[in-house]
């Protein structure tokens, strides 16, 4: 499988161990992967290297100063385009949402919001996206090739902007709006060491990956699961209103307080997580010579750790192909049976942002807006992600609350 030889870890306890035993496993993405998300990418350098960019972008990217000034770009976005949606007829809905979360995730990343640069920027992105998991054939036609030219673009756009903000930092100018590239330029470990340029940029671009395609998906299949449950529904739109009942007057927008008091909600995003598995693979090779439930996988091999198994195998969760957030009201389910954002020191680091995304959008939606989709039973597209043949043709509806 994709030109190796190649082993599928298919149960919570091989899984767990392709997540954590950093001795016997490192990465082992595709050619194509690797050389689209960069040499200093989360997904490409090894374990030590990881552990410290891990460790010195964690604040900048889900430190509670981060989420507390992105929350105000989300839901800024949300309210508007929730609001624009209801007036342009029948949209794609998927579509929309993922133009939403591109907009949102170039704000809290560069603070830009001029329509034509973000539009500019997504059309790259869309060609890079395409690439990531493609065979890695450079030549013209191809979709890797399209995607080398696109990260270039994107290289030199997202260059531009560190170059401007070091100057800012030489020439003592005041820092008018934090966003996520201010705290990457100004962030040290311990030794007083910072990024370099290519740290950055590969940061930026792995973030920008996970953080608008993963979240758009999501948040279509939360709000079509909801609306197909009407009792989950309910349950999740009262405890909405009770945040809202409960808020004070002269409060204006959600607070990370408010998004903690979400226990519901919680149990409904991971439900979705569980249920839609857009993170369906992650890819380890073998360092040495690894010994597994009576197997040996060789040195070089690559580990595929299929996580749609293990989150649909009724062995881990009775009848799997139910929608039920109350499976998540017992104890948190053992090490690696919910994987969604992978684990142990290559756990996602963009997790809570993205379920702080996921939420903010729900709260809105819940509280006042229907979907009417226009195909219901249309038949379903599963790669690279599960999603509606028609992109979710819908109309979205403003609800009067009584």
């Amino acid at each position: 499988m994709f030109g190796c030889p190649s082993i599928l870890l298919t149960t919570p306890d091989t899984c767990k161990r392709g997540l954590t035993d950093d001795d016997a496993f490192e990465p082992g993405w595709p050619i194509s992967a690797e050389a689209l998300m960069g040499k200093k990418s989360f997904i490409v350098i090894p374990s030590e290297e990881h552990k410290r960019l891990r460790k010195i972008t964690s604040a900048p990217v889900n430190g509670l100063e981060a989420l507390t000034v992105y929350m105000k770009y989300i839901e800024a976005n949300v309210k508007s385009a929730l609001n624009m949606w209801t007036t342009m007829g029948e949209i794609e809905f998927l579509t929309e949402l993922r133009r939403l979360t591109f907009r949102v995730i170039i704000q809290i990343f560069l603070s830009e919001e001029d329509e034509h640069v973000v539009k500019s920027l997504e059309r790259e992105y869309t060609a890079f996206n395409g690439g990531i998991r493609a065979m890695a054939i450079d030549l013209p036609g191809f979709a890797y090739h399209k995607a080398l030219r696109a990260r270039k673009n994107l290289v030199a756009k997202f260059q531009e902007v560190v170059n401007e903000r070091r100057k800012r930092r030489r020439e003592n100018q005041p820092i008018v709006k934090k966003d996520m590239m201010d705290l990457l330029v100004d962030v040290q470990d311990e030794n007083g060491r910072k990024l370099d340029d290519e740290e950055i940029i590969d940061i930026l671009l792995m973030y920008l990956n996970a953080g608008h395609e993963s979240s758009g998906h999501i948040i279509m299949w939360a709000t079509i699961l909801l609306q197909e449950h009407p009792e989950i529904f309910r349950k999740a739109k009262e405890e909405q209103e009770k945040i809202l009942k409960n808020r004070p007057l002269t409060q204006e927008g959600l607070t990370l307080k408010e998004y903690r008091q979400m226990e519901y909600m919680s149990k409904v995003i991971d439900e979705t997580l569980r249920f839609v598995n857009i993170s369906w693979v992650v890819f380890r090779k073998a360092k040495t010579d690894v010994k597994m439930n009576g197997y040996l996988i060789p040195t070089g091999w690559r580990v595929l750790l299929w996580f749609r198994h293990v989150h649909m195998d009724p062995k881990n969760y009775p009848d799997p192909k139910e929608f039920d957030p109350s499976r998540w009201d017992g104890p948190p389910p053992k090490a690696g049976m919910f994987i969604p954002f992978g684990g142990g020191s290559h756990l996602c680091p963009g997790n809570d942002l993205a379920k702080l995304e996921i939420a903010i959008f729900l709260h809105h939606f819940l509280l006042g807006y229907k979907v009417e989709r226009s195909n219901p039973k249309c038949p379903l597209r599963h790669l690279p992600h599960t999603r509606p043949m028609d992109n979710c043709l819908a109309r979205i509806i403003k609800v009067e609350n009584p």
